[in-house]
């Protein structure tokens, strides 16, 4: 453990320096298999959609495009506050890492707040497949594939996000516990990097499921 405070230096390593690089050579490993994890979702969507290019346009069109739309906003402007977050940390700013970091959270919650609003509005749609959605013919069954996907997707990136959220607010505890400095700000660049993936899946997310068949 180093002597300087705030800053814990792991008996394996020869400085600070040394343990960040490792650091962040172990997160951009755990981004990866979250890359295939995800990959993989994409992979199928893309050959269900090369499959049944009529049913998922159709079905595309009932999903709630302005709150989507609104969503992706939301996430690239935590981006930013993220980023700006990471910078003051790096410059030891602790009063601008605190207030970015609050924003980064509150935009976060944001998202899920009006995602849970958004499911709300499928539900009364009657387009949730097994639960409120009788599938009468083959359309509305590879319509049905459509919204599996779109659930399943969207689901496991909200539930990301929410592990993304308890990070952030994890930051944020630390933070007014000036726990950070310009030597040690380690958690919050892996924080970083962990929610710059999310806000990457639903760059690929939104377009899949909001915009076929539309005509902008």
């Amino acid at each position: 453990m180093s002597d300087s405070p705030g800053i814990l230096l792991g008996h394996q390593f020869d400085d600070i320096e040394q343990q960040r690089e490792a650091s962040i050579l172990a997160m951009w490993v755990f981004l990866a298999t979250e890359i295939l994890l995800f990959g993989g979702l994409f992979f199928a969507y893309t050959a269900y959609r090369q499959a049944f290019p009529g049913a998922f346009a159709a079905a595309s069109n009932k999903t709630v495009y302005w709150i989507g739309t609104l969503n992706t906003g939301v996430l690239l402007i935590s981006s930013v506050t993220m980023a700006l977050s990471v910078h003051a940390a790096r410059e030891g700013r602790r009063k601008a890492l605190l207030r970015f970091l609050l924003a980064t959270l509150f935009l976060g919650l944001t998202f899920l707040g009006l995602k849970g609003f958004e499911y709300y509005l499928d539900y009364e749609s009657h387009i949730v497949p097994g639960l409120n959605w009788p599938i009468t013919n083959n359309f509305t069954r590879h319509q049905a594939i459509f919204f599996l996907l779109y659930f399943f997707m969207t689901g496991l990136h909200a539930f990301h996000l929410t592990v993304g959220c308890c990070l952030v607010s994890l930051m944020i505890f630390w933070t007014w516990r000036g726990r950070f400095s310009k030597e040690h700000y380690i958690p919050i660049d892996l924080t970083g990097l962990y929610w710059h993936l999310i806000d990457l899946v639903w760059i690929f997310l939104y377009p899949l499921f909001y915009l076929p068949g539309r005509h902008l």
